[in-house]
């Protein structure tokens, strides 16, 4: 990856630690979960409205490291309006490229955390809101988790 296009990216993922997009409780949701990243301490709460099997509005509330505020903020950005199906694929992708740096194609927004895989304790960052928001959808009311169960 070239160094312009580094630079790019960390401009995005700091521009939406800074500046979150779609932040805060939304009156109007119908779904709502929360996720919990105890190695790091990140907390961060998805409320969705759905209308039928598409995301009307979506917000999030939470705290936690840049990485994680900046994911659940670009997160919100890429999902409203898509469906489920469409959701859970765009987790796919942004999964595929947290875990192993390669982007699609297209140069989007979700590609500036190509440089996550770098850190693997980072990836948990990234995908907390991403797992907060597929339980929403499935309307699944448990917390969700980057830590596997005990055995």
């Amino acid at each position: 990856m070239s160094a312009d296009l580094t630079e790019l990216y960390q401009q995005v993922i700091l521009d939406h630690n800074r500046r979150p997009r779609n932040r805060g409780r939304l009156p109007t949701a119908n779904r709502v979960a929360h996720g919990d990243n105890p190695s790091c301490g990140d907390q961060c709460s998805v409320y969705l409205r759905l209308d039928g099997d598409r995301i009307a509005e979506l917000s999030f509330d939470g705290s936690g490291c840049a990485i994680s505020q900046a994911s659940a903020s670009l997160m919100t950005t890429q999902l409203k309006g898509k469906t489920t199906a469409q959701a859970e694929e765009l987790y796919r992708q942004f999964h595929d490229i947290v875990t192993t740096g390669q982007t699609p194609g297209e140069i989007s927004d979700l590609a500036a955390f190509a440089g996550v895989h770098t850190f693997p304790a980072r990836i948990k960052c990234a995908t907390l809101g991403w797992h907060a928001a597929l339980n929403a959808l499935k309307g699944d009311a448990a917390p969700a988790t980057t830590e596997l169960p005990s055995d």
